[in-house]
């Protein structure tokens, strides 16, 4: 896998390539935008507030993957799944590197007579065998989870 992240500054905004904001080109051909806070005491030194923060953006990552294997699991059961969300909250480091230091992820599946020790069973699966960011993200965070289910 391969991603090339180009600095552009906040050419759009100020004019110059005095800001924070960077284009990723992923290796499936589509791009993200991120940007850094704005810095009220060095406004050259940050960013305009145009995009997610790197770090969110690799918290949002993180839930993508393992919504993404919680629904596959799902299916692949045969369970009449329907939508699933997951709302992510953290916790970092005071100090750098600012790692994540506690997750927790909140599911919310929805689909037609589920069963709760099957979602259960796939978010368990996602984190302990499948999804690559949390696993690895665990590495210095506590990751907890939680679910509920809504009858579609």
């Amino acid at each position: 896998m391969e991603c090339i992240v180009n600095w552009t500054g906040n050419s759009a905004t100020t004019g110059s390539r005095s800001g924070m904001t960077f284009v990723a080109e992923t290796a499936s051909g589509h791009t993200l935008v991120m940007d850094g806070a704005p810095d009220t005491d060095k406004p050259d030194m940050g960013g305009a507030n145009l995009a997610p923060r790197p770090m969110e953006t690799v918290l949002a990552g993180a839930g993508g993957c393992t919504a993404y294997d919680v629904v596959l699991i799902l299916k692949r059961g045969r369970h009449d799944v329907r939508g699933c969300s997951v709302k992510l909250s953290s916790e970092r480091a005071t100090v750098d590197p600012k790692v994540f230091t506690k997750i927790h992820m909140h599911f919310v599946v929805s689909g037609k007579a589920l069963v709760a020790s099957a979602v259960e069973r796939a978010i368990a699966m996602s984190h302990d065998k499948y999804c690559s960011a949390t696993i690895m993200l665990g590495k210095t965070a506590e990751i907890t989870t939680s679910f509920e289910l809504v009858e579609a």
